[in-house]
């Protein structure tokens, strides 16, 4: 289970991941990431803790199938937390094949949005392109 202090809840929250952040998109999911720095010069000087959210329409399957990959990713973004800078927000959205992947399948769709999103790995356009 995801612990409390690391879920997104309000709206606000997933609009601004969503609207303001970045995101990479895979087959199965798509991630969007919104790196808040915290003000210097805010009360208290706590940094709040990377925040994820998650977004699993009708479009993946029945009820049960949407909360089994819901699980399954909160699952996956739990022990990614660490990798998250603080304060940072996260929105994972699933998209319709998410409902027929394996747990295995989810996980190589996350971790490759996650070291996109993060620069461990340069985005290219045109991917499967060759060079002009």
């Amino acid at each position: 289970m995801l612990p409390t202090d690391n879920r997104l809840r309000r709206r606000e929250d997933f609009a601004t991941a969503v609207r303001r952040g970045r995101r990479a998109g895979r087959p199965l999911l798509v991630v969007h990431f919104r790196n808040v720095a915290p003000d210097p010069h805010a009360a208290g000087g706590s940094v709040p803790p990377a925040r994820a959210g998650f977004v699993v329409s009708k479009a993946v399957g029945n009820a049960v199938t949407r909360n089994k990959v819901r699980r399954r990713l909160r699952h996956l973004v739990r022990d990614r937390l660490d990798r998250l800078p603080a304060g940072s927000l996260v929105v994972v959205r699933a998209l319709p094949g998410a409902g027929d992947a394996s747990h295995d399948e989810l996980a190589r769709d996350l971790d490759t949005a996650l070291r996109r999103l993060l620069g461990e790995v340069p985005h290219t356009e045109g991917q499967g392109r060759a060079p002009r």
